[in-house]
């Protein structure tokens, strides 16, 4: 059976509490979501989805905690959430790591269905330079990962096309034209009905192949129903956090810069020639604490190339923001700069 946004949101993301707290082993959680659509945590849900459509056409909609881009979610998509150790023997390093590790299994969960796909950084799996499978992640909780997936068995392309809006610099810069020509699934691909819940046990074996482990099957505890409950109220059903990173609507400069990490978008308010207020949001990999920690170093800073690279330099660590660099954050931030002076 599909479940609510907010039921399956806030069941992934007891995962890896229940690793990190409750004494738990990886737990691998495969399931539908009803007709469905959520976004990445940093992404403005007013901007990149069509509001007044999903409500007339009753989308669910919501926020997941991990990075990335807007999702499109249904019977026909198989969701994936796993909570795991970043220490787990066989996962590599860094969130690079973790993608290429966790992207090998489902290559391999896909070879069983007859369809050969590879990993497209940064977050892909493709089929002949089409996606069948979005991949995110998230570590927020220390040393336990959320890591989230999204595997296309069949798709409504009307429906991603009448419900989202997409920013023009990245269809530009993917170099198509409509959805179409950019998506592919399990049954399009073998022309043929394929069932989810086959494409299910593909996944599962896939993973206890590439770990040499075996799941078991289970239900949450009383722990961990009481954390999934919790956050439903204070996640998944709360306008606060769905409408959470908010664009600001005036008098701030916006940087828009497509970049190897994802789509920047940087707003920035001038008081003099200091930075007074700056926002960085997007379809990137990161974690909150990271994002706060970059902003708070370029408040009231200068907003010349020099300092803005300087100061970002004195925080700055490998993957902070996965596939960016400081000097691709510092363009995206003079972007903003040099639209906020236009004001």
């Amino acid at each position: 059976m599909s479940v609510s946004a907010a039921k399956g949101l806030a069941v992934d993301d007891t995962l890896p509490q229940s690793v990190a707290h409750n004494n738990s082993p990886p737990i691998l959680n495969l399931y539908t979501f009803v007709p469905s659509v959520n976004v990445g945590k940093y992404q403005d849900i007013e901007s990149a989805l069509q509001l007044d459509r999903c409500r007339a056409r009753g989308i669910e909609f919501s926020r997941r905690s991990t990075g990335g881009g807007t999702v499109i979610m249904g019977p026909d998509i198989v969701a994936l959430g796993l909570g795991i150790s970043v220490d787990y023997p066989g996962l590599k390093k860094g969130v690079g790591g973790v993608f290429e590790s966790l992207s090998l299994v489902l290559i391999r969960a896909l070879e069983k269905l007859g369809v050969q796909a590879y990993f497209q950084p940064k977050n892909d799996l493709e089929v002949g330079g089409k996606k069948i499978a979005g991949l995110s992640a998230a570590s927020e909780e220390g040393k336990s990962l959320l890591f989230h997936t999204s595997l296309l068995v069949d798709f409504d392309i009307a429906l991603m096309t009448d419900i989202m809006n997409t920013p023009l610099i990245k269809i530009r810069d993917k170099g198509y034209n409509c959805f179409s020509q950019r998506m592919t699934t399990v049954r399009q691909e073998l022309g043929q009905d394929v069932t989810v819940s086959k494409a299910m046990g593909a996944v599962q074996e896939a993973f206890e192949e590439e770990f040499n482990i075996r799941f078991k099957e289970d239900t949450p505890d009383a722990w961990e129903e009481k954390t999934i409950q919790r956050f439903i109220e204070e996640r998944y059903t709360n306008p606060e956090w769905i409408f959470s990173h908010k664009h600001p609507r005036a008098r701030m400069g916006i940087g828009q810069l497509k970049s190897k990490g994802g789509l920047l978008e940087i707003y920035l308010s001038l008081s003099g020639g200091s930075i007074e207020n700056v926002l960085i949001t997007g379809d990137f990999f990161s974690t909150s604490a990271d994002i706060h920690r970059l902003e708070n170093a370029l408040k009231w800073t200068s907003a010349r190339k020099e300092s803005i690279e300087k100061n970002l330099s004195s925080v700055w660590r490998e993957d902070m923001i996965y596939g960016l660099d400081v000097s691709t954050l510092t363009s995206a931030i003079l972007k903003a700069k040099e639209n906020q002076v236009r004001l």
